[in-house]
């Protein structure tokens, strides 16, 4: 993972990380903040660093919210159960969230909103409970260019 952001870094200009953020929240912040400059400098992200920024995003909802009502998938990199409530348990959950890794970094940081993501499409939801925008943003970064 460390790898994964410090080439994304690399890709920017920018030096690797110290090692005091080379683990946990630390790696994961600074995995997120690399992805979202490469979308906000027009570069595609690189393989890697988005799978550690969605992982990262897609944890910290499932710690913001625990439970297993819902299920919050990001093809192809993660997929994680949260909100209280209800569990199933075989097939496939009553409520689930569904998004590209790419609009998962701008809900969960705060660029995008939950109602215009899901009336534009991006965002695809199925459930009762499959509203998790009283949650987001996850991460709350400086505003891009």
């Amino acid at each position: 993972m460390v790898a994964a952001v410090n080439e994304q870094r690399a890709a920017l200009g920018e030096a690797p990380l110290p090692p005091p953020e080379r683990s946990g929240p630390a790696l994961g912040r600074a995995s997120v903040t690399a992805v979202r400059a490469a979308v906000d400098t027009g570069r595609e992200p690189l393989r890697e660093a988005m799978r550690t920024a969605t992982r990262f995003l897609l944890d910290s909802l499932a710690e913001r919210a625990p439970g297993r009502a819902v299920e919050v998938r990001v093809p192809p990199y993660a997929a994680v159960q949260c909100v209280a409530g209800p569990r199933h348990t075989r097939g496939t959950p009553p409520n689930v969230i569904e998004t590209d890794p790419l609009t998962w970094l701008d809900l969960a940081t705060g660029r995008l909103d939950w109602g215009a993501a899901v009336a534009g499409g991006k965002l695809r939801v199925s459930g009762p409970r499959a509203d998790v925008s009283e949650y987001l943003p996850l991460v709350r970064l400086r505003p891009g260019p």
